[in-house]
């Protein structure tokens, strides 16, 4: 009799994620386990669940999934020349479930001898300035961190010794109580979900398995990242327990504020102040950008708020896309500290732009007429 397609068993595609994986394990162990199953219903609840917990078992291997993958039920089958499911058959209590499929959530495992946990990930905030945001940088930085004693070897036990298999737990990290339907799992009281003992710590670290360290480091800063964007340093951070993998570092960009320019998403925005004349009468200056100096024309009677683009002067994404533009607003700037004659010529000039009407100034004119309106309709 051939056996049904693992994936097909617990209702998932190729691609499903160990998470989708246990997820629909747990939704039919629940179902189908023999504890809740009796009367003529039982015989099939439990073939049921025996099919589910061996797809299970295959899949959720990452080396047994891929043997199945690539030759299906032979790659798994001991009798068909497999490596072999292991452990199938059985439908054992009610706990076993928790213990299979929730166990991690209260130990992160199951088994004996000295546990090891992941070692915690560390974030570095790395101030640079925006014109190296822009083009990348390399910069070396020191950080404080937890890393493997030497000493013993991340072990925490004196050189020449062993932890020892807790007595309480049987090395496993946890204590398991029995409620009633349900078995609960929870951290060891005598050696703290650690599995062992130490009976003779280790001088150099008094037990702990690590010692703080400052250690400097080189990152590589790509062009274009942004405010917020992280760099992941992989095992830079704090060592692991009893000798466990050391965790990340995540190094954290903060893009200094410039005093030119100012950044939205892949465009760059800077304020140009032009004089009254250059807005009246037309004119060219240079503008800086992040590579140089380009020249900007400004036409006659530009108004304050006007924005020119200049294509190709912004950002290029670190994740790649289009280089984006550099946007100048411009300012007409009031002059100030005028001299005598400088103001009678600004005078003559507004006598003979009055003169003049709405050819001069159309804008303050139909903001004018609009003023009005509003005052006539409210009965003013």
């Amino acid at each position: 009799m051939s056996k049904r397609d693992y994936y097909e068993i617990l209702g998932v595609n190729k691609n499903a994620s160990e998470a989708e994986l246990k997820k629909s394990y747990r939704r039919l162990a629940m179902k189908h386990h023999p504890d809740r199953n009796t009367g003529d219903d039982a015989t099939v609840a439990e073939e049921k669940f025996k099919e589910a917990k061996e797809a299970y078992e295959v899949l959720s291997d990452a080396q047994k999934r891929a043997a199945y993958d690539q030759f299906g039920h032979a790659g798994v089958d001991p009798s068909m020349g497999g490596s072999g499911a292991g452990g199938f058959g059985g439908g054992g209590n009610f706990s076993d479930i928790f213990g299979d499929v929730f166990g991690d959530i209260f130990s992160g495992g199951r088994g004996g001898g000295q546990r090891v946990h992941r070692g915690a990930d560390l974030r570095y905030n790395l101030q640079i300035s925006l014109e190296d945001a822009v083009a990348g940088t390399t910069v070396k930085i020191r950080v404080p961190t937890m890393v493997k004693c030497n000493g013993c070897n991340g072990s925490g036990a004196k050189k020449g010794t062993k932890p020892k298999s807790c007595s309480t737990c049987g090395g496993h990290g946890q204590v398991r109580i029995q409620q009633g339907f349900f078995s609960v799992q929870q951290t060891c009281p005598k050696c703290r979900g650690k599995g062992t003992i130490i009976n003779d710590p280790c001088k150099v670290c008094h037990g702990q398995g690590k010692v703080q360290e400052h250690k400097t480091l080189s990152v590589k800063v790509p062009a274009g990242v942004d405010n917020g964007d992280r760099i992941r340093l992989a095992g830079e951070g704090e060592a692991g327990e009893s000798g466990g993998p050391s965790g990340d570092l995540y190094v954290q960009v903060v893009v200094k504020e410039h005093n030119i320019f100012t950044r939205e998403e892949n465009n760059l925005f800077c304020e140009v102040p032009i004089s009254f004349g250059t807005a009246a009468l037309s004119g060219e200056l240079e503008v800086p950008t992040l590579t140089g100096k380009v020249k900007l024309k400004i036409p006659a009677g530009t108004q304050t708020g006007k924005m020119f683009r200049m294509r190709g002067k912004g950002v290029k994404p670190v994740r790649g896309g289009p280089v984006g533009d550099l946007i100048c607003r411009v300012s007409v700037e009031t002059p100030v500290n005028l001299t005598d004659e400088q103001q009678e010529l600004i005078k003559k000039l507004e006598e003979t732009m009055q003169a003049g009407g709405k050819k001069h100034s159309p804008h303050s004119t139909g903001w004018m007429d609009g003023v009005k309106s509003f005052f006539e309709g409210m009965g003013f």
